[in-house]
């Protein structure tokens, strides 16, 4: 669990988990390309490519074959500082709006940094670097006595209830930058909890935890042309130049079917016949709350990797593309369990949805089981991780071809 502590730990936002990523990848001997140059791509050979500095693409070269696809996302729902967001008064706050679809009541009263990037001007060039508040704040609950309907509903106001605490006083940021891309997370570090330490609490579970499995599977053993495409964006539609729903992904699949010397016809084919895995968490059975589970298909943590479907195509999985990912995971023994949203409850969709507006690869959408999703702090069981990534190593080191009516395995 050590590559994933440091992970959850240190990848702050969409650019430090980018950053962490390509370290990590260059450590096990992946060479970095880069979308503006052309590529030259050799058998065997072990490679990643950047958009924005917040999403990643990995994947091992060979000259035949399909595409195993595993694509998870980088980003979480927390708060994005405007332009000018000093609000001073006799405190200054920061006035932030919110990213993505928070649990916004977890983020009060618990310690938060600012993070996520800066560009400076170095040597007559504009430049991008990492940032990282080394203070903490806070968002201030409003006392009891003072709201007294608080424990029976609170719905927080974005502009009025959810602006950090920044300063006694009057203060300003202490970056000097042109511009900004910087969040206010939330900066408590991983726990082990449980009476036997079955349990694993931190930020942003949701859904580093995918983006490490697939980062460490791509980097182990491996068949054929296997790739992890890290996506930013996902928890605000993915409609951005490096989300899921761009080119990135199309585009780096064509220029490797290019090294292979695939024509426009072969890659058409070689897309049909590949998978992809969609990669994002799942609703585990809440232990206060059975009820808002399906009666029948509950995802339960401890109980392996879960294959989620959805009637309405919320999720990409068919009995096809589930079939074959049982079947891989069986052989391989790895757990796995089934997941339904309630018919009564509205289901947030995945990667795969998006990405089928640009390419049509057959899919199926897995996860880990947790709890709290979208909390400042989410809750998963880690033994689930390790049936993620052994299962994610099975798909990669697998022959799977996807037929028309057939899988071959």
């Amino acid at each position: 669990m050590k590559n994933l502590l440091t992970f959850l730990e240190t990848s702050l936002t969409s650019f430090h988990a980018v950053a962490n990523a390509k370290t990590f990848l260059k450590e096990r001997g992946f060479t970095s390309l880069d979308e503006r140059d052309p590529w030259d791509l050799k058998e065997g050979g072990k490679y990643f490519v950047t958009r924005n500095g917040s999403s990643l693409i990995a994947f091992t070269f060979h000259k035949k074959g399909n595409f195993k696809i595993v694509a998870s996302h980088t980003d979480s729902p927390c708060f994005k500082l405007k332009e000018s967001p000093e609000m001073q008064g006799n405190f200054t706050r920061l006035n932030v709006e919110t990213y993505g679809g928070g649990l916004y009541y977890t983020f009060f009263d618990r310690p938060l940094r600012i993070a996520g990037r800066v560009i400076r001007e170095e040597n007559g060039k504009l430049v991008s670097e990492l940032y990282a508040s080394d203070e903490t704040f806070v968002i201030p609950s409003v006392a009891i006595h003072m709201n007294r309907e608080a424990n029976k509903q609170f719905a927080p106001d974005p502009q009025t209830d959810l602006l950090p605490l920044y300063a006694l006083g009057e203060a300003t940021l202490k970056d000097a930058a042109f511009a900004r891309d910087l969040f206010v997370v939330p900066a408590e570090k991983p726990f082990i909890n449980g009476a036997n330490g079955e349990f694993l609490s931190s930020p942003r579970l949701d859904n580093l935890t995918s983006v490490c499995a697939s980062l460490e599977a791509v980097s182990a053993q491996t068949n054929g042309v296997c790739v992890a495409a890290l996506f930013d964006n996902e928890e605000i539609g993915s409609r951005t130049r490096q989300g899921a729903g761009s080119d990135f992904l199309k585009n780096t699949l064509k220029r490797i079917a290019l090294a292979q010397n695939k024509s426009e016809e072969a890659f058409m084919q070689a897309l049909s016949s590949s998978l992809l895995v969609s990669l994002d968490n799942a609703h585990s059975l809440h232990p206060n709350r059975p009820e808002k589970c399906d009666p029948t298909n509950r995802a339960i943590m401890g109980g392996g990797i879960v294959v989620k479907a959805h009637a309405n195509g919320a999720y990409t999985s068919d009995a096809l593309t589930s079939a074959a990912i049982k079947k891989l995971f069986k052989d391989a023994g790895v757990k796995y369990q089934n997941f339904y949203n309630r018919s009564d409850m509205q289901s947030g969709s995945t990667l795969g949805c998006i990405s089928f507006t640009q390419i049509g690869v057959p899919s199926v959408d897995l996860g880990l089981a947790q709890l709290a999703m979208h909390s400042a702090v989410e809750t998963f069981a880690p033994a689930d991780y390790e049936e993620l990534k052994k299962g994610l190593s099975a798909f990669y080191q697998s022959g799977i071809s996807v037929l028309e009516n057939a899988v071959e395995l």
